[in-house]
């Protein structure tokens, strides 16, 4: 498919971004800016999911620390159509998005996770309308849990295959 070979082609091009040894963020992230879009996103999700009776239930974990993403959203089944757990991780990386549901190696993108029940065509249109509204890259997790063949340290993981581009991009480190 041209829109995987697309997506892998950034996360290498992500992958050599100049940064801190440690991984987490490359040269010139900006905390505050991204903490803000995830506000912004939690808000549009809150709005999508949300009714009055259930006030704000679209959760932004923040204050991840030792990983390669800062904020993660937790949509309950309550307000989900499919009674499933939707999540968003969000990357310190290039505007990357990964949704699952409800773990990531649940669905190998989100027409199977449609086609097993887990999501319902109008909990994922609400869901990438937001991210694409904010400027997210959708990657499907299937493109994510394919072994890390990238150029930092994690490359050099044993036993090989243990590393996969979820770890370099949406994992701890």
């Amino acid at each position: 498919m041209d829109d995987d070979r697309s997506i892998i082609d950034l996360l290498h091009t992500l992958d050599r971004l100049p940064g801190p040894e440690h991984l987490q963020f490359p040269d010139g992230f900006d905390f505050m800016s991204a903490r803000i879009r995830a506000i912004k996103l939690r808000k549009r999700l809150n709005e999508d999911f949300g009714t009055p009776e259930r006030d704000q239930p679209v959760r932004l974990d923040e204050g991840i620390q030792d990983a390669s993403f800062s904020f993660g959203l937790r949509i309950p089944p309550g307000v989900t159509e499919a009674k499933q757990w939707i999540s968003v991780r969000l990357s310190n990386y290039g505007d990357l998005a990964v949704v699952t549901t409800p773990q990531p190696d649940s669905h190998p993108d989100l027409d199977a996770a449609v086609a097993a029940g887990a999501l319902s065509e109008g909990d994922r249109r609400h869901v990438v309308s937001a991210l694409a509204e904010l400027e997210y890259t959708l990657v499907p997790p299937r493109l994510l849990l394919r072994e890390y063949d990238g150029v930092t340290w994690l490359a050099d993981a044993d036993p090989p295959g243990e590393v996969t581009w979820w770890t370099r991009f949406f994992d701890y480190l």
